[in-house]
């Protein structure tokens, strides 16, 4: 990549190679160029393995720079309907108000100002194909200024800057040996690299090949490796280097086949487990197929503080412990929330909430969506995504205390669990009433049996109470209909209405 002139070393921003063309379709082209040229130099095979590692990361580049004019548009977009309000107006039902103050509207006034210049500078750099990226992080770039805060040496920082650059991957190729013929593994751990053209004099093994002195093992799905190499088929590999425990390590990956896709019905034979997402927890419950929570809630704590590694392998432990659960209670779905807060984490929309801002910020909706997908797939168990409207503000106020005893203190996440369980369903939520088992009067309290599908209003609120008062049919301008008095329907008030069945037995008992 070309560096700014004077900022090689630092590397606080790096500037897009000349290869970008604005569209899919001049990428494309350009990158296609870019292979036959150093096709001559090198091959074919580690021309497309150079281009393809810096085209991946413009790819990765290019979409953060679309979320990034995404969040500057909706910015602009809520603080001038904001402006155009009157001061102090309250906001309707999904949109803000006017600010609080002369002195806040003169500050945000100013701040859309520096909004609209970012924003067109980013519009420039887009529809231009331009991007900033900086190989092998910002943080590691910024640590360069500040050594005695990161704890390092300017030579400790030099083998971790060179160390991002030093690496060799390959993608995989089905039918070729070993599933690989750029960088080989053996079943028994020795890997080899298929040499270019110029440096093939290099060579310690036939076919211009170059073969490792160590050799590897994969601990993690070492046997799945192992079989797709038998078999020839495609495993993508990347050899890297690990600077702080100055190891080289070798990654490989593949894609695993697609799933065929259940029912919704299928995949619910057998129960779902609602789950809450939150900042720093997954609360979930089981239920069975009728919609009835069944046994204790369970919660899946992760801690996003850290390295970007650090909270990734948080994420991966806490759902692969559900996925575990899950295949031990037997259930085949897990049902979800489908958050998305990409509208709402800009700063705009909230305004001075900002522990809010910062609650919806720190959710990992988008990773745990990513890693869930992925490595449900891998069990079998289906994923159901069902609206998250009410959800928590239902669970609370119909299950909640409910399922509240003294051995268990079931909180509003575990009770939105059971809403997202029962909505995945297609159950009501709300908790509906039948008769009480005395009399018709409502002296037992609040009746928690469930209404049927097919009942009208179901999810409706309850209607009120009939005005029982000696005064209410006065105080509603009514006129107090009385109704008759209807015959009595037991045998003995019984008159008139009656008659007398002849029995020929009876009789002959009165006369003797």
């Amino acid at each position: 990549m070309r560096w700014p002139p004077g900022r090689a070393e630092s590397g606080l921003r790096a500037i897009d190679p000349p290869f970008v063309a604005p569209g899919p379709c001049g990428v494309a082209v350009r990158w296609a160029a870019r292979k036959r040229e150093l096709t001559g130099e090198s091959s074919a095979r580690w021309a497309g393995a150079i281009t393809k590692a810096t085209h991946d990361q413009w790819a990765l580049a290019r979409r953060c720079q679309h979320a990034h004019v995404r969040s500057l548009e909706a910015g602009v977009k809520t603080i001038e309907h904001r402006l155009s309000l009157p001061i102090a107006q309250k906001g309707t039902e999904g949109a803000p108000g006017g600010y609080r103050s002369r002195q806040e509207w003169f500050a945000k006034s100013r701040r859309l100002g520096v909004l609209r210049v970012r924003l067109e500078r980013e519009r420039a750099d887009f529809a231009s194909g331009l991007v900033h990226v900086v190989r092998g992080g910002k943080k590691l770039a910024r640590n360069r200024h500040h050594l005695d805060e990161a704890q390092l040496t300017e030579g400790e920082w030099r083998e971790q800057w060179q160390a991002r650059r030093w690496f060799l991957q390959a993608d995989g190729e089905s039918g070729k040996r070993y599933g690989n013929e750029t960088i080989r593994a053996t079943p028994d751990g020795r890997v080899s690299i298929r040499l270019p053209a110029p440096l093939a004099h290099l060579a310690n093994a036939p076919h211009g090949r170059y073969v490792l002195a160590a050799r590897v093992r994969f601990a993690h799905r070492g046997t799945e490796w192992l079989d797709r190499v038998e078999a020839d088929r495609a495993v993508a590999y990347r050899i890297h280097l690990d600077a702080a425990r100055g190891r080289w390590y070798l990654t490989a990956s593949w894609q695993t086949p697609t799933r065929p896709a259940v029912t919704i019905r299928a995949a619910l034979a057998e129960g779902v487990i609602g789950v809450d997402t939150n900042a720093d927890h997954l609360a979930a419950w089981r239920l069975d197929r009728h919609g009835n929570p069944i046994g204790a809630p369970r919660r899946f704590g992760y801690d996003l503080t850290g390295s970007t590694g650090r909270r990734d392998a948080q994420v991966r432990r806490a759902l692969t412990r559900l996925l575990h659960w899950a295949e031990t209670c037997g259930v085949r779905a897990i049902a979800v929330e489908d958050l998305d807060f990409a509208q709402d984490k800009t700063r705009e929309r909230h305004g001075r909430r900002k522990r809010f801002r910062q609650l919806i910020s720190n959710l990992p909706t988008g990773r745990l969506r990513v890693r869930l997908n992925s490595m449900a797939d891998r069990t079998g168990i289906a994923i159901i995504a069902v609206d998250p409207a009410y959800t928590s503000k239902w669970g609370a106020r119909h299950w909640q205390e409910p399922l509240t005893s003294k051995t268990r203190k079931t909180t509003r996440h575990d009770a939105a669990g059971i809403a997202i369980g029962r909505r995945a369903q297609g159950h009501p939520i709300r908790r509906r009433t039948a008769p009480p088992p005395a009399h018709r009067s409502d002296e037992q309290g609040h009746r928690t049996v469930q209404a049927r599908p097919a009942a009208p209003g179901r999810e409706g609120t309850r209607r009120p109470a009939t005005d029982h008062a000696h005064d209410a049919c006065r105080r509603a301008g009514s006129v107090r209909r009385t109704r008759e008095t209807s015959a009595s329907r037991t045998v003995r008030d019984a008159r008139g209405a009656g008659r007398w069945v002849q029995d020929p037995l009876m009789d002959a008992v009165q006369e003797r």
